[in-house]
């Protein structure tokens, strides 16, 4: 019994075993992580882009409408899955600061009621108006099963949301040459 005791074959491989689960849980959280905080600064530089798309007047002038403009902006997160299920975006006018303060309405995200999603504004306003973009992209989460679970929606969906607030230049005027 006791050479049986002394007896180390094969206690790598046992050891090994008992390590392998909690290193690959700790690995694949880590990139499930590291993978949503990609995400999420994919949808905060789409809406950088889109803003900066309205706010100089590139939209209005080139008479994009809610559709053109949805399509414009799909191919900064279409790596995410197909822009039709997963992305909205929201562009609406405001007349003062005030009455941007004033309304609190949530983002609608694609797996909101789909009168909500159609019902969704697309204003881009003239020059000097005060302008809100808010986008939201449903994102699934790599593997919600092991220890880092993202997700804040059934199905191990989580919702990115990107905002921006601004003011339009004064694009429509004529510029002297």
């Amino acid at each position: 019994m006791l050479k049986l005791l002394k007896n180390t074959a094969g206690s790598a491989a046992v050891e090994f075993a008992l390590v392998l689960p909690a290193f690959l849980v700790m690995m694949f959280s880590t990139f499930e992580v590291g993978w949503f905080y990609f995400a999420n600064s994919q949808v905060d530089a789409a809406t950088v882009e889109a803003s900066r798309f309205i706010r100089t007047g590139r939209a209005q002038k080139q008479g994009y409408d809610k559709d053109a403009f949805f399509d414009a902006v799909c191919p900064s997160l279409e790596l995410f899955g197909d822009c039709e299920d997963r992305l909205t975006v929201e562009v609406q006018t405001f007349a003062s600061f005030a009455d941007l303060a004033a309304d609190n309405t949530p983002v609608t995200c694609r797996n909101d009621d789909p009168q909500d999603v159609l019902d969704i504004p697309y204003e881009p306003g003239l020059d000097n108006q005060i302008v809100r973009l808010r986008l939201c992209l449903i994102y699934n989460t790599i593997n919600p099963t092991i220890g880092v679970n993202v997700s804040d929606t059934a199905g191990g969906k989580r919702r990115l949301y990107g905002s921006y607030l601004f003011r339009n230049e004064p694009f429509s005027r004529n510029q002297a040459v």
